[in-house]
């Protein structure tokens, strides 16, 4: 039998966008997999819409957090209760191509790698493309991976059978690079960047990416608190990361447009 795929999904007023989510997971090639939908206390119709393909669908479930306690818990949740051999996330305003999880779990397989991710494109809040592609770095070590974080999420899936199964620190912002650092880290190996783009990311006006000073103090917390180093030790990792993240990661991304 083909291996389990566990996906991560937190949810938190998300009805704009989640239908859209599920169905790209649904549209999947490979099809071995489970989806837990975690609903962090959200507002809007969220509960509402998932309910009916967890109703229809008996590898859907749907957990529900008491107190809103942010994406860090929420993933936790889902990987904790979650079965399966790779681990996979994908949040509730991204789409997966559909040969997603075919493509990465043979890569991972073939290739005997523990971690991998890939290149993904991005489109607005619409779903319209903004002709832009993220390249994913054919190589990832950990210390590269220090330096800024080039996984998008969206596209990681780590080996929970070989690494057993690996939560996020419990900050507001950027957990995610420190969970993919920990992988990295554990495994001892490079992490494997799939060149063909599996993805589509949902660029937002209120992410982070879009408000430069927000996105050094997130990062500069993940140097902090995260991994626990020393203030001069932090400053001197964000001098790194203020050159990787601007001048060689931005390289990274091209426009698709002809």
């Amino acid at each position: 039998m083909k291996p389990l795929v566990s996906i991560i999904t937190p949810m938190y007023n998300s009805e704009a966008f989640i239908d859209q989510t599920i169905k790209s997971i649904l549209g999947q090639t490979y099809t071995n997999w489970e989806l837990w939908l975690i609903d962090d206390c959200s507002t809007d119709n969220t509960i509402a819409l998932v309910t009916k393909y967890v109703a229809m669908h008996d590898n859907i479930q749907l957990l529900s957090n008491t107190t809103n306690a942010g994406a860090a818990i929420s993933r936790n949740k889902g990987i904790e209760v979650s079965q399966g051999d790779f681990i996979a996330f994908l949040d509730a305003d991204d789409l997966w191509m559909p040969n997603k999880l075919e493509i990465q779990v043979n890569v991972m397989l073939t290739q005997n790698c523990d971690v991998s991710f890939s290149s993904y494109k991005q489109i607005n809040e619409a779903g319209q493309s903004l002709n832009k592609l993220v390249k994913a770095l054919p190589q990832l070590s950990y210390k590269k991976y220090l330096k800024t974080n080039y996984i998008g999420n969206l596209t990681g899936m780590y080996n929970a059978k070989v690494l057993g199964k690996i939560t996020a620190p419990n900050l507001r912002k950027r957990q995610d690079w420190l969970l993919w650092l920990s992988a990295i880290k554990k495994s001892g190996k490079t992490a494997l960047g799939i060149q063909e783009p599996l993805a589509y990311y949902r660029v937002r006006s209120n992410s982070i990416s879009s408000n430069k000073l927000e996105l050094l103090k997130h990062n500069y917390w993940v140097y902090k608190k995260g991994l626990g180093f020393s203030t001069i030790k932090s400053i001197y990792r964000m001098v790194i990361f203020i050159y990787e993240h601007f001048f060689v990661k931005s390289r990274l991304i091209v426009s698709t447009k002809q």
